[in-house]
């Protein structure tokens, strides 16, 4: 089994501040994280405590004020296909199928290496890997909300990404939607190997689905709290989760940090 890398990605005293018609506004302070490769890492936290903007500063979308992100040995300046992000809004493009929003991903990052035959497959390849090879001639609004999360999955996933990065992917679904697609991403990852830093308020899905769940105090000026080494034998089915100690215990670490260690401003103030 190929060893992972103890610093695949690399967070060093990561500081950031946002100009603001009403000053200054500081939305994270000393960062540091290293993430393994092929390793899952959720971050957890109330409301305004800077996880999407830790997730953002990772994608590339932001820039730091202070301190540096590395990603397989380079600075992270900017967007990267290596780093594919799957936000809480599929982001598909309303006029395109299934197929061609794949498709469209799938050739900004291999047009200049092949030929649109192996692109074509490439984008089949991964529809068929979250199970939406029917759908592939739809278009968006032909299809339900948890298929249309599945090919956004399955577009960012077609690009190859070294780090696949999602922002409350399932935030906006049903219960049974979401419970599925978790399932769904834990056989994919297992499948693709791919290293994953995700977004969610869910404690239960951080704990089904993470190796480590890294938790954010309360903002402005968020910082790392606590980190929990998640030890859950793989593959995980949730059922016979629900009845494991370890399972309970991991769950009640993030409850205690969230909702006594950090409890939500608005809670201390009632």
């Amino acid at each position: 089994m190929e060893q992972r890398d103890a610093k695949f990605i690399d967070i060093h005293q990561a500081e950031m501040v946002f100009s603001t018609s009403k000053g200054q506004f500081h939305a994270l302070r000393d960062i540091n994280l290293t993430v393994r490769k092929g390793e899952f890492v959720t971050l957890i936290g109330h409301s305004g405590c800077g996880k999407s903007t830790l997730l953002n500063l990772i994608a590339g979308l932001l820039l730091p004020s202070e301190g540096v992100l590395i990603c397989a040995g380079r600075e992270i300046g900017g967007p990267s296909p290596e780093r594919a992000v799957v936000f809480q809004n599929h982001s598909l493009l309303p006029w395109l199928t299934c197929h061609e929003n794949i498709y469209l991903g799938v050739e900004r990052v291999f047009a200049a290496t092949e030929n649109k035959s192996a692109l074509k497959e490439r984008a089949k390849a991964a529809l068929a890997m979250v199970g939406l090879t029917a759908a592939g001639q739809k278009r968006p609004h032909e299809i339900s909300g948890g298929m249309k999360q599945r090919v956004g999955i399955a577009r960012a996933l077609a690009m190859e990404p070294k780090v696949l990065l999602m922002d409350e992917p399932f935030g906006a679904l049903d219960a049974l939607t979401r419970a599925h697609l978790q399932d769904e991403l834990l056989k994919i990852v297992a499948k693709t190997g791919s290293t994953v830093v995700m977004v969610t308020h869910d404690v239960d899905e951080a704990v089904l689905l993470s190796d480590r769940i890294v938790m954010m105090t309360n903002g402005p000026a968020a910082t790392i709290g606590d980190i929990v080494q998640v030890r859950l034998a793989r593959p995980r089915e949730r059922v016979a989760l629900a009845q494991d100690p370890l399972y309970a215990e991991y769950r009640t670490s993030v409850l205690e940090f969230l909702y006594r260690k950090q409890a939500h401003p608005v809670a201390q103030a009632a």
